[in-house]
């Protein structure tokens, strides 16, 4: 009985004394996400800089927001509004062997896309002003399921400098970028669709 009382006392003082893994980051990587979430809370607006695509664009004279909406020492939650579509929320993940960005994104009434959370991973070390995310299993899947195989090869890069940062998308023969003015705070919009103010 003595025994397995003192058993149980070792058992709990182990489980209190536990604590969780330590979240092990990179600096250039801790630079970038740390250079983004000093503009949380604030919105700015972007114009598209460059677009190869065929045909009429969906950003097409709407109105580019970009607004650092949520931060904490782990994901920073950016939604990214096209005129009245606030459908896309970028998140910037750190994980442990790098940085994640996934694109949230939802339907009016908060429901997902068929079209969510795909994205990349860094895959080296990048710079506290620029990375980029090649495209992870998940998304490769994704897009090959909905017939669009040729999205396998993105990469999207994200740059932030003092007065600008940057959103693009890059694969074989196909670019878009959008630029932000960071100098020009504006009001922020309301929450994106499936959040909450």
């Amino acid at each position: 009985m003595k025994y397995l009382v003192a058993s149980m006392l070792v058992a709990a003082s182990s489980v209190a004394a536990a604590r969780p893994a330590p979240l092990v980051s990179i600096p250039s990587h801790d630079g970038f996400f740390d250079n983004i979430a000093a503009h949380c809370g604030k919105a700015y607006e972007g114009k598209v800089s460059v677009d190869n695509a065929a045909g009429p664009s969906s950003f097409a004279d709407k109105k580019l927001v970009m607004h650092v909406r949520r931060c904490n020492e782990r994901e920073l939650q950016v939604p990214f509004h096209v005129g009245d579509d606030a459908s896309r929320t970028w998140i910037i993940t750190k994980t442990g062997s790098g940085l994640s960005l996934k694109h949230d994104h939802r339907h009016k009434d908060g429901s997902d896309d068929k079209s969510t959370m795909y994205g990349g991973h860094t895959l080296d070390a990048g710079f506290a002003n620029a990375q980029s995310f090649p495209a992870d299993q998940y998304s490769k899947e994704l897009f090959v399921s909905q017939g669009i195989p040729q999205s396998m090869g993105n990469t999207w890069q994200m740059y932030i400098y003092p007065k600008q940062f940057t959103y693009r998308l890059v694969r074989e023969g196909r670019e878009f970028r959008v630029d932000f003015d960071l100098t020009k705070p504006i009001t922020p919009p309301s929450a994106p669709w499936g959040y909450e103010d």
